[in-house]
């Protein structure tokens, strides 16, 4: 019988982790305390939610205890608190590269704006990443709920700090709302700027969606695209071109894509050669993180220890850390499977 590595060990780099969603939820109920802030049920009992959003209701409460969650976030103690919590949780998986999205417009009004909200959350970054050792880079997202001319102005805003630590350029929300082709343009601005496309696509709705990010938006990076397995045609796409999916089975099931664990086609998309970046998403809200993806692909979907250690190999490939980081990374990746 083969031995089991902890997968905590496992060298890995984290793609599909959202700002207010790696709060810890100590961390919740404490800047919640610090600014009066009332928490609904569903936050402060600190359990992790099922919030079926296949139809736009259960998408709407999702998003509003996101949006609350968010709110406690108001100075700039909150925000470096928040980063520096975050990069030592992912050091405590073995994460070693993290880019982790925000939308600056959300925390702009109260950080004086959206220069100063994105010139914190940058030097939030370096401080952390310093402190624990995790390379941390910054993917800017616009919103899908908000106008494409908004995105434009976070897209040149993302290129101007291209060199400061942001590193792509991402589109989230409900991606059953709005066209991906209404934001061709701010993610003409982004690739132009030198930036990674990495959209969202695929999760809500089908393998469609994914195609849209790839045509309209010259998507090198898709998040979350777990509906591909649906069209092999598309698989086959993403497994030519090597387009990394930044997939996150505990938020699939949380959020009603597939109702089982099991259910996620990891394994389809895997042997499909899809490359894949396992991701947590929202750890504050679905109640895991990043190494708990990886012993759900082991108990779950049957990944023996060498696969997880191709599933890690692949997150560093699909990542924008530097060449001499990923040749480190890789490395050490090759020790943890042969030791």
């Amino acid at each position: 019988m083969e031995r089991l590595r902890d997968v905590r060990d496992l060298p890995k780099a984290h793609l599909h982790l959202h700002f207010t969603g790696s709060m810890r939820p100590a961390t919740l109920l404490e800047l919640a305390d610090k600014h009066r802030v009332r928490l609904p049920e569903a936050l402060s009992s600190g359990e992790p939610q099922l919030l079926d959003a296949t139809d736009e209701r259960g998408w709407f409460r999702f998003q509003r205890l996101y949006d609350t969650a968010r709110s406690v976030l108001r100075d700039e103690e909150d925000i470096r608190r928040l980063v520096r919590e975050t990069a030592e949780d992912e050091r405590r998986d073995g994460s070693r590269w993290l880019e982790i999205q925000v939308d600056p417009t959300s925390y702009a009004p109260r950080l004086g704006g959206l220069i100063p909200a994105l010139e914190l959350v940058l030097d939030a970054v370096r401080e952390a990443s310093e402190a624990t050792g995790v390379g941390i880079r910054v993917l800017v997202a616009a919103n899908r709920m908000k106008s494409p001319m908004d995105a434009r102005t976070l897209a040149r805003l993302a290129v101007r700090y291209a060199d400061q630590g942001v590193v792509g350029f991402g589109l989230s929300n409900d991606e059953r709302r709005g066209l991906a082709r209404d934001f061709d343009r701010a993610f003409a601005i982004a690739r132009k700027g030198g930036l990674l496309a990495a959209p969202h696509g695929g999760e809500l709705a089908g393998p469609e969606s994914v195609r849209d990010c790839l045509d309209d938006l010259g998507a090198g990076r898709i998040g979350h695209g777990v509906r591909a397995a649906e069209d092999p045609r598309l698989m086959q796409r993403l497994a030519d071109r090597q387009i990394t999916c930044e997939i996150c089975p505990s938020s699939n099931v949380s959020l009603g894509v597939y109702q089982r664990a099991e259910d996620v086609p990891l394994r389809t998309l895997f042997e499909a050669g899809v490359p894949l970046a396992l991701g947590a998403d929202d750890p504050l809200l679905f109640g895991s993180r990043l190494a708990d993806q990886y012993d759900l692909a082991r108990t779950v979907h049957g990944f023996s220890d060498a696969e997880l250690a191709e599933l890690a190999r692949q997150s560093i490939r699909g990542s924008r850390a530097p060449e001499d980081v990923r040749k480190l990374l890789l490395a050490d990746i090759d020790t943890w499977l042969t030791t």
